[in-house]
């Protein structure tokens, strides 16, 4: 499996996508619930928290036990209190170790190249998404030369969106994710 895990993602995604514009496509707002599913370095953890203010709740979702140290410490020197770290593997049931329908918004950003179960990782967006819940899915288009990942790893929008629609979720739409990304936005129903 690659692993830009974070390393391009942390140096390059401001060039390529801009977590803060991407967010206002999904329509987040003061109040909700969200989970950051491979939060990495927390581009997206820190840009929700700021959407839905201190009377919602961002939880980020991140194996890497090191990010979500970072995470924190940003959310805290952000004043952003609305944040909390999750040591967790997405690609398992109940591996967010977030309760059953309890999320409003999922995002889920540059996780589908380097899923190894993306079909589980799908279901577990599912599982915690409330009825009508909203995930946001941003993936790399191309490798972008030597900042994305390798080309065999990529995973093209007709793949990314089959397997939300194998698990029963209704794409509502796409957003325009930056010039190497593409994003859409899946409903569980």
């Amino acid at each position: 499996m690659f692993l830009c895990s974070r390393f391009c993602y942390t140096n390059c995604v401001m060039a390529f996508a801009n977590p803060t514009s991407n967010l206002a496509q999904f329509g987040l707002a003061a109040g909700l619930t969200v989970a950051d599913l491979g939060a990495g370095s927390g581009f997206y953890t820190l840009a929700a928290a700021r959407a839905v203010g201190s009377t919602g709740k961002v939880y980020a979702i991140e194996v890497q036990k090191d990010l979500l140290d970072k995470v924190k410490k940003e959310a805290t020197r952000e004043g952003l209190h609305n944040v909390e770290v999750v040591w967790g593997d997405i690609e398992k049931h109940a591996g967010t170790h977030l309760r059953d329908e309890s999320i409003d918004r999922a995002i889920i950003s540059n996780v589908l190249f380097q899923a190894q179960d993306k079909e589980d990782l799908v279901a577990e967006a599912k599982r915690i998404l409330k009825q009508n819940g909203k995930a946001l899915v941003i993936d790399w288009s191309d490798s972008a030369d030597i900042s994305g990942p390798d080309p065999k790893h990529l995973v093209q929008v007709p793949a990314a969106r089959a397997f939300f629609e194998k698990k029963g979720f209704t794409i509502e739409g796409s957003i325009q994710a930056g010039a190497h990304h593409y994003g859409f936005i899946a409903i569980k129903k």
